[in-house]
């Protein structure tokens, strides 16, 4: 399962690049604050909203720690998905959140 770290996402974010980032936490986690761009698709969810992904681009998967992210990476992957779980998750996170 390919990884990037927060501060590759940051990096990334910064130099202006459009990046494709699905926050899989629980809807009161992500009201606690998001990466900016961020859709919040919670992980019990993921596997009936797969159908609102595009199998053609690349997906950044975040969650709090990187547990539950791994899991949607490994699911999205299996389905077809080109995916990236983001190591660390939000508590590694040190950007700017919305």
């Amino acid at each position: 399962m390919r990884e990037i770290s927060p501060k590759e996402v940051e990096q990334l974010i910064n130099e202006g690049k459009k990046l494709n980032m699905i926050d899989v936490r629980e809807v009161d986690e992500v009201a606690e604050g998001k990466i900016p761009g961020a859709i919040n698709i919670p992980l019990g969810l993921l596997e009936f909203r797969m159908n609102e992904l595009d199998k053609a681009n690349e997906y950044i998967m975040i969650c709090r720690s990187g547990g539950r992210s791994g899991r949607a990476s490994q699911f999205l992957a299996s389905q077809g998905f080109n995916v990236i779980n983001m190591t660390g998750g939000m508590l590694a996170w040190e950007g700017r959140t919305e």
